[in-house]
């Protein structure tokens, strides 16, 4: 029997019956209804692969759990098992510290589908054959009979020592391993993020530890009222400078910053403040390195990755998952449950994931929001598929983990339930919000702002799609960049952010701004809210890792924090609003509730108004006119009280409202609204 004609009754019949939700998606949006194959399709690609992982391995839950075997481990006898996958190679052997780096003396047996495995037998006084803290080498023996000398994908520690180019990979096999003393905390029912790279944490010119972090740094985001921590290159990167994006050991916790254990004991604080954390997850490419990364690991061009052009990203000059293949499944589902098990992470932001939705990566690609431009062969559906596994496993393996795609494509149904056809993340990142409030500070003075070009900027999101929102992260930060603080007050932040001096018209309006833009982001521009570490008090200037381009300087790869524990200086103002204005949304839970109401976008007076969990919130961006008698529409009828008032003094405001004053609405229709209250 032939298949039903795509767009027919019949197909859509077909595919409602396979996808056991998909009814719902195309009630929420029927413009999906002529893709409704290729949400069959997706579906059912996932449905068979999970079927087969049951099949073949056991279930997911055993799938799961490579870095049990894979790699190098200790036995319960004092041995050491083995095993590596390396379809590509020829021979494979164990070196290291412990056999005097003899290259051959330990071969590895070859098994099927191209697993090696090794098990050598304890030392007759059953002492450890590989002491902790010793090195060790994976030696592989190519099919052109070349000996490449590999640390091992399954690495969980790797350093570099000294002035070495290369990590060394070590065995980590402590005596004491760290024990976690807190539970997991709860589901927020607000996501408030401050994301977070350990390195740059400190104010000193150096490298922080997660120690640092864990010590000054925690203390500083629970006191801001942030929830939710997002740490960055976490996973171990051989260049400092990719800021985390260029993988080389994807199971080893950076090296940089300190021990595996250490790591354990800041989330592990993190979570005894009731904050959960979320690592910044790169299974989007892997660095090129081949002596200490992924990259011809078996001595071919393939293995983890596509053979020929396909593996390769040509912007990011990296290497690219073959996601259809078994192995390399294995390998980054496991790497999820491995962060989520070993060292008690709550969930993940996964990089890149528009890189990995088309074959064409989004190079060049504007996305206009016409849905074709998001089904048929440009799309990479084994990719779409290992993401919708690694949803899967994670809110399999802890319902309340949570899960954000960095998408700039705005791909339809990605944060809608598998059940429905969709990729299955809680959150994607409203990545227009940013560019917006850049555009508008480079290209506009702000009495030609358009408010009614912020308001649809800011609420154009898909219903029932839940978007983090954020006027800046570490990618308008970085050098070529500014900061927000650094586009609305640029060089005068040297010479007139001290209180004893008088405000000047530039730092005046830049304070006032900086509050603003971040107070309408958070209550107008998603059901999260994002601030990057140090940008809550505006912190200046860009960042810029140690490289040779700036003679190696650590002068911009830092976060001066002590710029708002001085009390003479005005980082503090805006460092006070950003605390309040988190602690506000702890109390009313305005992202958690429905999207605002928005009633006025007044351009010539330049004053927004909306409505979100019964508060009413009243923006004037106008540069010079403030109002009296100012009549502001509102669903609620009563008496209304000022909570927040980015005017007042402890937040550098003028103190231009009567915070006592009490304002009534009454039952006259205004914008839409059955009742509205008078400003005074």
């Amino acid at each position: 029997m032939a298949a039903p004609a795509e767009g027919s009754e019949a197909a859509l019949k077909a595919a409602l019956a396979d996808v056991p939700e998909l009814a719902r998606l195309l009630e929420i949006d029927p413009y999906l209804k002529p893709y409704a194959v290729d949400f069959q399709r997706r579906y059912k690609q996932f449905s068979q692969i999970l079927n087969s992982i049951g099949e073949n391995e056991g279930g997911i839950d055993k799938f799961s759990r490579g870095y049990e075997s894979f790699g190098v481990h200790r036995c319960a006898d004092g041995g050491l098992y083995c095993k590596e996958w390396a379809p590509g190679a020829e021979g494979v052997f164990l070196t290291g510290d412990f056999n005097a780096w003899n290259p051959f003396s330990y071969p590895y047996k070859k098994l099927d589908y191209g697993k090696w495995e090794l098990y050598i037998p304890p030392k007759k006084n059953k002492s450890v054959l590989v002491p902790h803290g010793s090195k060790l080498k994976v030696v592989i023996k190519s099919k052109s009979g070349e000996i490449l000398y590999r640390i091992s994908p399954w690495a969980k520690y790797v350093v570099r020592e000294a002035d070495n180019v290369n990590y060394d990979w070590i065995h980590w096999d402590p005596e004491h391993l760290y024990k976690f003393k807190h539970s997991r905390p709860k589901k927020p029912r607000s996501l408030r993020i401050y994301e977070s790279h350990v390195g740059i944490s400190s104010h000193e010119g150096k490298v922080a530890s997660y120690k640092h972090f864990t010590c000054n740094v925690l203390p500083r985001i629970k006191d801001l009222g942030y929830n939710c921590i997002q740490l960055m290159a976490i996973m171990e990167h051989a260049y400092y400078a990719s800021f985390g994006y260029q993988i080389t050991s994807f199971f080893a916790a950076s090296s940089r910053y300190g021990t595996p254990e250490e790591l354990k004991e800041l989330v592990d604080t993190a979570h005894s403040m009731d904050i959960i954390v979320l690592l910044d997850v790169v299974h989007s490419h892997a660095s090129k390195n081949s002596a200490d990364g992924l990259n011809m690991f078996d001595g071919t061009d393939s293995c983890y990755f596509h053979s020929g052009p396909r593996g390769t990203h040509d912007l990011w000059d990296s290497r690219l998952f073959a996601y259809s293949s078994w192995e390399v499944l294995r390998f980054l589902l496991s790497n999820i449950r491995w962060w989520l098990e070993e060292y008690r992470f709550d969930g993940f932001r996964f990089d890149g994931v528009t890189s990995m939705l088309y074959h064409h990566h989004g190079i060049g690609q504007g996305f206009s929001g016409d849905y074709s431009e998001y089904f048929g062969l440009q799309v990479d559906e084994d990719a779409l598929t290992y993401l919708m596994l690694a949803n899967h496993l994670a809110h399999t393996l802890y319902p309340d983990s949570i899960t954000v795609a960095e998408d700039v494509s705005g791909m339809p149904a990605l944060c809608s339930p598998i059940s429905q056809g969709g990729g299955g993340f809680d959150y994607r990142l409203a990545m227009a919000i940013p560019d917006k409030w850049i555009q508008l500070l480079k290209e506009f003075k702000d009495e030609d702002w358009n408010m009614g070009n912020i308001v649809y900027t800011l609420t154009n999101r898909r219903y029932l799609e839940k978007c983090i929102a954020y006027a800046e992260s570490h990618d308008q930060a970085l050098v070529g960049d500014k900061t927000l603080a650094f586009w609305l007050m640029d060089a005068e932040m040297y010479t007139n952010m001290s209180v004893l001096t008088p405000f000047t018209p530039v730092i005046d309006r830049g304070i006032q701004l900086h509050k603003m833009i971040r107070l309408i982001t958070h209550g107008l521009g998603g059901e999260g809210y994002l601030n990057f570490m140090g940008n809550e008090f505006g912190h200046p200037e860009w960042l810029d890792f140690p490289r040779k381009g700036n003679n190696e300087s650590y002068h911009y790869a830092r976060r001066q924090f002590h710029l708002t524990d001085d009390d003479l200086l005005r980082y503090k103002f805006l460092n006070n609003f950003d605390r309040d204005m988190n602690r506000l949304e702890e109390r009313f839970g305005w992202l958690s509730a429905p999207q605002a109401y928005v009633s006025e976008k007044h351009e010539g007076n330049k004053i927004i108004a909306f409505e979100r969990a019964g508060l009413l919130f009243i923006f004037n961006f106008h540069p010079s006119k403030s109002y009296t008698d100012y009549r502001v529409g509102t669903a609620l009828p009563g008496k209304f009280k000022i909570v927040l008032d980015s005017d007042a003094a402890e937040y550098g405001g003028h103190q231009r409202l009567d915070h006592s004053t009490d304002f009534f609405s009454e039952a006259f229709e205004h914008n839409g609204r059955p009742c509205s209250l008078l400003l005074l």
